[in-house]
């Protein structure tokens, strides 16, 4: 069951990472390492615009619907509830990315670019973000729907047209590189609402329901913007301090070793995602849960154990297929780098059993100090082991998440027959 549900996500997953990786060679190929760091910077703003505008509920999404999908009033209720909020914070967000373009020290975070270029990409990552979350709710509602082939519809032809978007206007040289990844999801958001809404997810039929539950998805909207505003803000602050201390080659070099580990994760969070979230819940006894969790855990070390593997013995090759040969120092950083790639996927699986069962307090103290962790130490470190300083953070921070994760879940309350 495992290795069926595993086959199926993972060749949606695999399609998005395609995409990923068309995307992202595009940009090796037409931008160099210096530039290539600032669309990194751009891209964890736009992830925190994400987070704020969304509240970052895509796994409330998924739970919630899962859990509610039988009873039909209760479920559109909560679908009223969240997209209220998903509204209100969308408007926040806009208002507060029009403050941010005024008063921003844009020339600092962008050094080397144009700030009008950059201000207009901000304005245009509105839309952008807003067709993103779009995206995701969608699929995160099929997903929790148990409708596999509508989620997976909405994954891959939502990643052809993002793939389209970006070559077509870095092609014709239309749009600044900044406002062509602003705009990226607007095709797809609309084809996303759209299946979504023969499935059975329509706004129109959402905002006439009276009922508003939204106390459920406060800790979702908690242990889900924790992490995707404290991530950004800690890829921000050290990428700036290996850019003045090393220079603004060196941050590109360290954004394309970083960009590996994000395919790595991306492919292991997706599956991840729809094997447990669906699955795991507060009404589990211990044992029931120990049966399930334990194998899938075991599996998901093994599968990470030979996918890092296979990326240390063929690093080169790897460094020249994601992006050009100006990035082959890459290579020479990327073991400890994936190091933490191992710990990280296992990590993640305990994770989502904090957030299947709502343990907000625990997945926050968690994920803060995981947080704060990887960039104090990854300053520090830079002092002694100079260039090498953030992998070995990183490795080290996601060791150490692994392990606290796997003691705070083993002492989990759960039901008793």
């Amino acid at each position: 069951m495992f290795m069926k549900s595993f086959l199926g996500s993972g060749a949606v997953t695999a399609f998005n990472a395609l995409r990923a990786f068309a995307i992202n060679k595009l940009l090796a190929i037409f931008l160099p390492p210096a530039a290539f760091a600032c669309v990194g910077q751009f891209l964890n703003l736009m992830s925190i615009g994400q987070a704020t505008s969304s509240l970052a509920l895509q796994n409330g999404w998924t739970s919630l619907t899962a859990q509610n999908k039988d009873d039909q009033n209760n479920l559109l209720g909560i679908w009223h509830g969240g997209t209220r909020l998903t509204t209100f914070a969308t408007i926040f967000t806009c208002i507060a990315a029009i403050l941010f373009c005024v008063m921003a020290p844009l020339e600092s975070l962008f050094p080397g670019m144009n700030p009008r270029l950059v201000q207009a990409a901000i304005l245009f990552a509105m839309p952008g973000i807003l067709a993103s979350n779009i995206v995701t709710i969608c699929a995160a509602v099929m997903n929790g729907m148990g409708k596999n082939r509508n989620w997976a519809l909405i994954n891959m032809v939502s990643s052809i047209w993002q793939v389209l978007w970006v070559a077509f206007f870095l092609y014709t040289g239309r749009l600044s590189v900044l406002s062509i990844i602003a705009t990226q999801s607007v095709v797809a958001g609309v084809f996303a609402a759209q299946i979504a809404a023969r499935a059975g997810f329509s706004v129109k039929q959402i905002w006439k329901t009276v009922a508003d539950y939204r106390g459920p998805w406060y800790p979702y909207a908690l242990m889900g913007l924790v992490p995707m505003v404290l991530t950004p803000i800690a890829l921000t602050v050290i990428r700036t301090s290996v850019s003045e201390n090393f220079g603004a080659d060196a941050a590109g070099i360290w954004q394309s070793v970083w960009k590996v580990s994000d395919f790595i994760f991306m492919m292991m969070s997706a599956i991840l995602t729809v094997i447990i979230l669906p699955k795991v819940s507060a009404k589990l006894t211990k044992q029931d849960f120990l049966k399930l969790f334990n194998p899938l855990l075991l599996r998901v070390m093994g599968i990470s154990l030979v996918t890092v593997l296979a990326l240390y013995f063929g690093r080169d090759i790897l460094v020249q297929v994601l992006f050009s040969k100006a990035y082959l120092g890459a290579a020479d950083y990327l073991p400890l780098q994936l190091v933490g790639d191992f710990f990280r996927a296992g990590g993640y699986a305990l994770a989502l059993v904090l957030i299947a069962r709502s343990e907000t307090k625990s997945f926050l103290i968690v994920e803060t100090c995981s947080e704060i962790f990887l960039t104090v130490s990854s300053l520090v470190l830079m002092r002694f082991v100079e260039f090498n300083g953030p992998m070995l953070a990183y490795a080290i921070e996601n060791f150490l998440y692994f392990v606290v994760l796997f003691i705070v879940v083993r002492r989990l309350k759960w039901n008793v027959q």
